[in-house]
């Protein structure tokens, strides 16, 4: 009889466990993972790349983000203008002039702040400007 002692008469049990049948189930779990492994497909993450447009846009309105904060607007190829943050979706909306689908376009410094963008972008999409976007150069950075 298996698990039980016998000395002076007395049975006693034995406290073992068994192993073998948890290597086994580790074993096929093993085997298991080992196979389906290759099988899983991993996520492919889809980042957005710049590109040209077909058709420039006949008329586009600059904001420039200065790496001191202070912020100037530009009309097509006219000179740029200082103006202030407060004031900002205003004089954006009047360059408009009723026009809605004119794009906006946010350039700033490497060197500004992000918070300083995002304050930009915040009050003219508030003020209902549609399209506003940011600049970006082509090419790697230095």
């Amino acid at each position: 009889m298996p698990g039980v002692a016998g000395r002076s008469g007395r049975r006693r049990t034995i406290n073992e466990i068994n192993m073998v049948p948890f290597i086994d189930v580790m074993l096929v779990l093993l085997i298991i993972f080992m196979v389906s492994a290759p099988l899983i497909t991993t996520g492919v993450v889809d980042l957005p790349s710049v590109g040209k447009s077909k058709q420039q846009p006949d008329r586009v309105l600059q904001v420039i983000v200065k790496q001191d904060g202070s912020l100037q607007l530009k009309q097509d190829k006219a000179e740029a203008q200082d103006v202030t943050l407060a004031r900002i979706a205003e004089r954006v909306l009047q360059a408009q002039a009723g026009n809605t689908n004119t794009p906006v376009v946010i350039q700033a410094d490497r060197q500004v702040k992000y918070e300083a963008v995002v304050d930009v972008m915040d009050r003219l999409q508030r003020a209902g400007v549609a399209r506003v976007g940011l600049a970006v150069r082509q090419g790697k950075a230095p």
